[in-house]
């Protein structure tokens, strides 16, 4: 929890959500959260405090998005926000949100879902909130966050619309390259990490796994999840070791260039379990190519953790790749949209992240630091003592 505890601070204004279409189950999960946690508090504290609205059964707005025959849009807000700190939470990788152009059904893509988000922020800048925070879980155009020759640089002027609308706050998890926060440096940019969530769900979910420090290894499946690896060994007191994507430069096929292979830097992996932790897993494919070289190499069991499960092409790969023993589970987070197909299969585990998101509401609406919950260290330290003691 934060240095300054939420018992001894106020909030800074009357606590108001908006979960927009994409994440609609994940907003009412965040707003269940809220409710408990803020009754559980109220019933330690020998005063009621009579902040307005602390105490709700709900801080859900209701709003809307009509449209028009042509697929144009609006925002609209059928309740009172006037004074309130808010915060709305999207997610622009869900696919599966429809809506009517001439009469035909069309798929929202992360562009449409961007787009809702400003009209929302446009309609509650109207109502006069006190404070806009904007929680975006995959940040967008994460992947476009630098710029190498001539082309856009669209993470960056997605977050300048953001600042240039009023939002003050904006808060995702595991950006790609959180440095892109420089575009709004007058702007509060607050990227939290999953590594407690992960760690929690990989030792109360697998049989043996971490008996000692060697037995498991972590991996980075590229150079660019060097730092992500780097602390989960540290924290966990584990190797690491990483591939790096030897690419054939000559050509560029969908826009990059294509894979050769995936070579190996570490200690021998044989007979240990080790766990593939990345952001995206976006078709899947490097992983489960990185997956198969472990086996090659006769690890123990592969496990996989992704913040953002989007599976692009489908989970038929995947499904042949457990069946096949190249890998032994995958890790992902509600974080975004996960299909619904995956929650049968046997190797999949969704790493719920609500609670967490709850108490970020929570920290920042109490306007308290947020540096104990973005760096969990102790926690994870505290959570792998008391799995030794069990």
């Amino acid at each position: 929890m934060s240095n300054r505890k939420l018992v001894e601070t106020i909030p800074i204004a009357p606590l108001k959500i908006i979960a927009l279409e994409g994440c609609k189950e994940l907003g009412e999960t965040v707003n269940h959260c809220v409710v408990e946690a803020r009754r559980a508090l109220l019933e330690i504290l020998d005063h009621v405090p009579a902040y307005l609205g602390y105490d709700n059964d709900t801080y859900l707005v209701d709003y809307s998005i009509p449209r028009f025959g042509t697929g144009e849009a609006k925002a609209v807000i059928n309740e009172t926000i006037r004074g309130c700190d808010l915060f709305i939470i999207a997610d622009v990788m869900n696919y599966t949100n429809m809506y009517k152009i001439n009469g035909e059904d069309t798929m929202k893509s992360p562009d449409d879902h961007f787009q809702d988000l400003k009209r929302v922020i446009a309609a509650a800048k109207i109502s006069k909130v006190y404070r806009i925070n904007v929680i975006i879980p995959f940040l967008y155009e994460s992947r476009q966050h630098r710029r190498d020759k001539l082309e856009s640089l669209d993470c960056a002027y997605g977050l300048q619309e953001l600042s240039n609308m009023g939002v003050e706050n904006i808060i995702t998890f595991d950006a790609h390259d959180a440095r892109v926060q420089n575009a709004i440096p007058i702007r509060g940019f607050d990227n939290f990490f999953t590594s407690l969530q992960f760690i929690r769900e990989l030792l109360f979910t697998e049989e043996n796994v971490l008996q000692s420090k060697n037995d498991l290894m972590i991996i980075s499946p590229d150079e660019g999840g060097m730092t992500r690896a780097v602390y989960y060994a540290n924290v966990l007191g584990v190797e690491m070791g990483m591939f790096y994507k030897r690419r054939d430069y000559t050509q560029i096929v969908d826009g990059r260039n294509p894979i050769v292979a995936h070579e190996f830097l570490g200690s021998s992996v044989e007979g240990k379990d080790v766990f593939i932790i990345d952001d995206i897993i976006s078709s899947g494919e490097s992983i489960l190519d990185v997956a198969r070289e472990l086996k090659k190499r006769k690890a123990r069991r592969v496990f996989v953790g992704a913040t953002f499960g989007l599976f692009c092409n489908g989970i038929e790969k995947i499904d042949e790749a457990y069946k096949n023993g190249d890998i032994d589970r995958i890790y992902t987070t509600n974080l975004v949209y996960t299909p619904q197909e995956l929650f049968t299969r046997p190797y999949y585990k969704n790493v719920d992240m609500s609670k967490y998101i709850s108490l970020i509401v929570d920290t920042l609406n109490h306007d308290t630091s947020v540096n104990d919950i973005i760096n969990p260290s102790e926690l994870i330290q505290e959570l792998l003592q008391s799995r030794r003691q069990m």
